[in-house]
């Protein structure tokens, strides 16, 4: 589990959350940096971020988290950290207070892609992971309006770096292997929220509607303002969605 620390002031009043914490699964080439500014603004009493790192594919992965997390929490992941946790959806569903998915694509790899999503892995190995992001994938994370945004820019790489080119290794191939679970998530019944980024072009409005016409309890918000990196790009945003989830699910709960 990742650590976290963060200045910023939240709008909202503490939220006790410890005996159902909310875990937060990061994306490819992300650490716990992508969820600072969240957590700072959200203000729950228990959260965890996972960087997706330990396992070479989401069934594997799913499994190791759910026998060290607690017997029931909230679940958000974005991007990759959201196919992971459709796969733990789908492994235990009982275990899941709410689910979140932030920048999803519930759909499985077409075989066709496992070359270039391998060879990318070689090329950001001999060029450097941080300069392969930024001419390979910049372009195409963030809404246009801050491409030229270099604080933005920094921490995006900062993660990648940080995370090197053996985590992106495991994480390409969890990628390549996902499943797809869309009649498992028909089947759950915990609030679903699913945000989406307006300029989002590499989870797209058709993959959230994927998502949210198989969850009977889904609510589907896009952000206007965002590309794919919806944490960074929109933290306050993020947040609002999250804290409104959470307290859907905390209510169910107390009337149950």
């Amino acid at each position: 589990m990742d650590s976290h620390m963060t200045s910023l002031i939240s709008p909202f009043p503490l939220l006790d959350n410890q005996d159902v914490p909310l875990v937060l699964l990061g994306g490819t080439l992300c650490n716990a940096r992508l969820w600072q500014p969240v957590i700072g603004l959200l203000n729950v009493s228990s959260v965890q971020t996972v960087t997706v790192c330990a396992a070479d594919s989401a069934a594997a992965l799913s499994q190791q988290l759910l026998t060290v997390l607690p017997p029931r929490f909230y679940l958000a992941g974005f991007s990759l950290g959201a196919i992971v946790a459709l796969e733990m959806m789908a492994q235990a569903p009982e275990r899941l207070a709410g689910l979140a998915l932030l920048s999803v694509n519930p759909l499985s790899d077409a075989p066709a892609n496992a070359a270039s999503r391998r060879a990318a892995v070689q090329d950001a190995a001999r060029q450097g992971v941080g300069p392969w992001l930024s001419t390979t994938l910049w372009s195409r994370y963030v809404a246009p309006d801050r491409l030229d945004d270099a604080v933005l820019h920094h921490t995006i790489v900062q993660m990648a770096q940080e995370c090197g080119t053996e985590t992106f290794a495991r994480q390409t191939e969890i990628a390549i292997t996902r499943a797809d679970h869309r009649a498992a998530l028909s089947a759950f019944t915990a609030p679903v929220l699913v945000l989406s980024g307006a300029h989002d072009v590499i989870c797209t409005a058709e993959h959230h509607q994927a998502v949210t016409c198989a969850a009977p309890r889904a609510r589907w918000l896009t952000l206007a303002d965002s590309g794919h990196f919806l944490p960074l790009e929109s933290p306050q945003a993020v947040a609002t969605a999250l804290r409104h989830w959470i307290q859907e699910s905390y209510h169910e709960k107390k009337s149950a």
